[in-house]
Parts: structure tokens; C-alpha cells; sequence
């Protein structure tokens, strides 16, 4: 009978993000609502390698670099700062697991710059193992994710085709454009853009937009 013993955190992070990231729709859902969170008012979502290669830039207003590898730990979040703020939740997401669920998943990479900073800060993610340098980048966050699944090859195989993957996608993006008009969203596909919003803060034009007049 084989002994119990604790599972290795990489594994751990494996097994928690099936309970965050079902699809790729799930981690556009999560970073685009994360960058709504940060104030961006442009968001820029693009699709590439059969909806496995996600890419989402903001101009919100980025992530400290003494944060930075912290941003990337379990149940870390800048959204609840004490047990009462738990009642009065004002933002999208607040339980601090996605990046960390997206990382153990994922190949990431994310490029990003506070105000009060010159310089930015760019982290390299892969299999839960953290690195991070300096680098030039405008104020705000570029959220660059490669080879989904790569080393799930159960959830991988469970994937729709590229289109229905990204169909799903689309209708989440949709939504977050619908219910936040005061942020133009846009969302590309293979270099296409399929949907723009102009963050007028007029939910009868983003509608238009959204779905044509």
C-alpha cells in the first residue's frame, strides 16, 4: 500500500487550476477582467495557435515590481487587504488564484509598468518556477500566454476545435465588453480583428458595436 506524502506545489497548482481554467475562454475571462480591475480603459485581446497562444495587453496601471512575483503566488491579491473587505467586493476577482492556476498550465510571460516607474519589469513563467528582469514598456500590462495545456495533456485533448474554442471566447469577451462600455475592448484572431468597442460609456453604441446596428 503505497504511503501518503505531500504533493509537490507544481502539482498542486496542476490539479487547482482545472477548478479556474477549464478552456482557453477562461483565461481570457480572467485577464481581461484583471485588467478592468487595474482601471485599464483599452484593453487588446489576440488569439493565435488554435486558441492556445493568448495574448492581452492593458493600460492600466500595471503591477509594482516588488509585487510582481508575489502576483504570480497562491491566494495573492491586491483586492482584499482584510477579512471585512470579503462583504464589500468591489472588483471582478479577488481569491488571487488565476495567474498562478495560468502558470502551471501555460508558458507565460508578462511585460508591465507602474507610473512611477521608468523602467518596467518583465517575468518569464513556466512549469510554476518564476524569473524576472527589467526592461523598457509603456505604463500598463501585457499578458502573453503560450502552448495552453502543454503539460495537461488529459484537458488538451478535451478541447473543441479552433473555432468553437474560440467562439466561446468571443461570447465571454462580449459580455465584459457589454457590461464595461466605458472600456474599449478589441479582440483579434489571427491578426483579424473581430470585435471593437470604443469605451464611449454609451452601452446603446457599444451594442451597435458589439453587434452591429
Amino acid at each position: 500500500m503505497a504511503r501518503i506524502k505531500q504533493l509537490s506545489k507544481h502539482l498542486i497548482n496542476q490539479i487547482a487550476a482545472g477548478e479556474v481554467i477549464e478552456r482557453p475562454a477562461s483565461v481570457v475571462k480572467e485577464l481581461t477582467e484583471n485588467s478592468i480591475d487595474a482601471g485599464a480603459t483599452k484593453v487588446s485581446i489576440e488569439i493565435t495557435n488554435e486558441c492556445r497562444d493568448i495574448r492581452v495587453a492593458d493600460n492600466g496601471c500595471g503591477i509594482h515590481p516588488d509585487d510582481i512575483l508575489l502576483a504570480f503566488s497562491k491566494h495573492a491579491t491586491s483586492k482584499l487587504q482584510n477579512d471585512e473587505d470579503l462583504f464589500e467586493i468591489q472588483t471582478l476577482g479577488f481569491r488571487g488564484e488565476a495567474l498562478a492556476s495560468i502558470i502551471s498550465i501555460a508558458k507565460l510571460t508578462c511585460t508591465t509598468r507602474t507610473k512611477d516607474f521608468e523602467t518596467g519589469t518583465k517575468v518569464k513563467c513556466e512549469n510554476s518556477e518564476v524569473q524576472q528582469v527589467e526592461t523598457g514598456c509603456a505604463v500598463g500590462t501585457i499578458m502573453e500566454i503560450k502552448d495552453l495545456f502543454y503539460n495537461v495533456p488529459v484537458r488538451l485533448k478535451f478541447l473543441k476545435s479552433s473555432n468553437t474554442e474560440f467562439s466561446y471566447i468571443q461570447e465571454i469577451v462580449q459580455s465584459i465588453a457589454l457590461s464595461h462600455p466605458e472600456v474599449s475592448i478589441e479582440l483579434k484572431k489571427f491578426g483579424k480583428t473581430v470585435l471593437k468597442t470604443t469605451g464611449q460609456n454609451n452601452i446603446t453604441q457599444t451594442i451597435k458595436e458589439v453587434y452591429s446596428s
